[in-house]
């Protein structure tokens, strides 16, 4: 491809030669002659000086630099376009596997592509152009809407309704029974799980989530949520739009976690917490009670500013304790001299 055709996808501006050939997108570390790679800040100039790339994608014009650029606003999202351009296989419609269980009371739409050994309940839907690859189990009455992608290993469960344009990574559970029981007279008893879980438009659930459905009413993931590997999301959960939920992270039972909150890496949320919107998590946090829009770490979680001072603290607890007893021996001391 023209680099000239290659920037009208991305509406860049070319700073040299427009008629290059470019055939592939890599990173700038990896890329070599025919790839086109970005730029994401002037830190990593020095590794496009060793890059073998053809074009950079850039937001401002670098001078001398021996390569063409393209100039956007935002070089690693042109650059995400371009690799899907490139790279990302088409889900186009496969038709309906004989080897798949299909209830007679299912409602497969146009264009749906479902692979051998799936297990399609009574009462589902499938939305228009939706593809659910082998494996994947969906439960009675649970709706899944357009242009859907259940990867292998996929278990949906009852009464889900999942929005359109959702991808689900393999070995994810959705609706499962939340963790609820009561203890009388020495003995656990289960409470039944009667709700529901809702998925909205454009989420993306990475491998091995389990989001259990509500004790009653639903357990709700907002539009555009992104979900990473190995996260669990407890009954009754609210998540509202385009939060970011990375891997490990658990949240238990009707916490509410608001628009645009980000959840790092193995954060710990307690029950009945409320997180308010565009709050961040930073790794390993733990969140209770109702927290105020900002920036947590620490576990409990505390403003990341206070947490920097105190990590800062306990790294010298050892060097301080040794002062402390210093201190004690000599006020000993002190005290034996004393009249």
């Amino acid at each position: 491809m023209k680099l000239r055709e290659l920037a009208s996808l991305i509406h860049g501006e070319i700073i040299g030669d427009e008629s290059i050939e470019i055939t592939g997108v890599s990173g700038i570390r990896e890329a070599k002659e025919g790839d086109i790679t970005f730029l994401s800040a002037r830190k990593f100039l020095k590794d496009l000086a060793g890059s073998g790339a053809s074009c950079v994608i850039v937001s401002e014009p670098l001078p001398d630099i021996p390569v063409a650029q393209v100039k956007v606003p935002n070089p690693q999202l042109a650059f995400a376009k371009l690799l899907e351009h490139f790279y990302v296989k088409r889900h186009g419609p496969a038709g309906v596997s004989a080897d798949a269980y299909i209830s007679g009371t299912a409602r497969i739409a146009e264009g749906v592509s479902v692979y051998p050994f799936c297990y399609i309940s009574a009462g589902v839907s499938l939305g228009k152009g939706t593809v659910v690859y082998p494996h994947v189990f969906i439960g009675e009455d649970s709706a899944i809407g357009e242009d859907c992608i259940l990867h292998p290993n996929v278990t949906v469960r009852e009464k889900v309704r999942i929005g359109d344009r959702v991808i689900i990574h393999s070995g994810t559970v959705i609706g499962s029974d939340g963790f609820g029981y009561v203890f009388d007279q020495g003995v656990h008893h289960k409470i039944p799980q009667v709700g529901g879980v809702i998925v909205a438009d454009d989420v993306e659930i990475g491998a091995n989530v389990s989001i259990d459905r509500a004790t009653t009413g639903n357990t709700m993931i907002g539009s555009g949520t992104k979900i990473d590997n190995l996260v669990q999301i407890a009954h009754n959960v609210k998540i509202g739009k385009n939060s970011l939920i990375i891997s490990q992270v658990g949240i238990a039972g009707s916490s509410e976690i608001g628009d645009y909150v980000t959840l790092a890496g193995q954060v710990g949320v307690a029950d009945h917490t409320h997180i308010e919107s565009e709050t961040i998590f930073g790794a390993q946090s733990g969140a209770m009670g109702h927290v105020a829009k900002g920036i947590y770490s620490g576990s409990p979680g505390m403003p990341h500013r206070e947490w920097l001072k105190a990590r800062v603290v306990f790294a010298k607890l050892p060097e301080l304790q040794k002062k402390v007893r210093a201190l004690e021996a000599k006020i000993k001391e002190l005290e034996k001299e004393e009249p």
